[in-house]
């Protein structure tokens, strides 16, 4: 059976998304896999399984003055019951769709940060976003496609996603190979990356008020034995911005780089 753990919260697919209401989206998902024969998982497990520890969350700065950081938080990577748990990505699966289900999502997201350094002295903190909204992961047999559309609670913006990630064994390590676009309403990139003109005025950046975003995104992720039901997981990802985000005065970065080092025990 293939699987496809540490490959959730990558990015967007844009397209389908960019004209349609969030409550839309559902019945958009629905009809692309609906020509698909019902494949998709009908008994649930009563108790947790898949992968358990504890993770350092690296992430490179893009606005200025902001330094590669790393935080300490919990791996999760399983389903209980209907429940489940992708990294950074939350939820519990509904009605069944394809290979999949609809899913109801919430996204850990670290997209914030504070502006109490020299560089962005003037500006106000942006908290982090708070996605919440829909999805599927349809586990088809050339791969795992993850769709998601969600709303952004700090912003009020929308993120639209899609992810296509494979598996591939090497003896010694697991690597699952990923690829995604991700679309951020002008909103949301107007939350993090903009200039209000108050602000402008506190602190001498050009007031700048941007459009939508669409960024892409490649990744590889690696699972590697310890000993027993011990692991290491490994995650590396790379982004391209366009220029909605780095025609920002307040960035100094094109890309970015995101990633996680794990160990974890796996319950089955």
């Amino acid at each position: 059976m293939l699987t496809f753990p540490r490959l959730a919260g990558a990015a967007v697919f844009a397209v389908p998304f960019l004209a349609v209401p969030l409550f839309a989206v559902p019945l958009a998902l629905a009809a692309l896999f609906a020509s698909q024969p019902a494949q998709a998982q009908t008994a649930f497990p009563d108790h947790f399984v898949g992968e358990v520890g504890g993770a350092a969350y690296l992430k490179s700065g893009i606005v200025k003055g902001d330094a590669t950081s790393t935080l300490a938080l919990p791996y999760v990577y399983g389903d209980y019951g209907r429940f489940f748990g992708r990294i950074d990505t939350f939820g519990v699966k509904t009605l069944a769709m394809g290979w999949g289900h609809l899913e109801l999502v919430g996204r850990v997201n670290t997209e914030g940060f504070r502006t109490d350094t020299v560089a962005l002295r003037g500006l106000s903190d942006r908290r982090n976003p708070v996605p919440l909204g829909v999805g599927t992961f349809q586990r088809t047999p050339i791969g795992g496609f993850f769709f998601y559309a969600m709303h952004d609670v700090t912003s009020g913006g929308m993120l639209a996603e899609a992810t296509w990630g494979t598996k591939l064994e090497a003896g010694w390590a697991t690597f699952y190979p990923l690829v995604s676009l991700e679309y951020r309403s002008s909103a949301y990139v107007n939350y993090l990356y903009g200039v209000t003109p108050g602000e402008s005025a506190a602190s001498g950046y050009a007031a700048y008020s941007p459009g939508a975003s669409v960024v892409p995104l490649v990744g590889l992720a690696a699972s590697v034995p310890i000993a027993g039901d011990w692991a290491l997981q490994l995650q590396l990802r790379h982004r391209w911005f366009d220029s909605a985000i780095t025609n920002s005065p307040i960035v100094s970065a094109r890309t970015q780089q995101t990633g996680n080092i794990a160990i974890t025990y796996e319950f089955k």
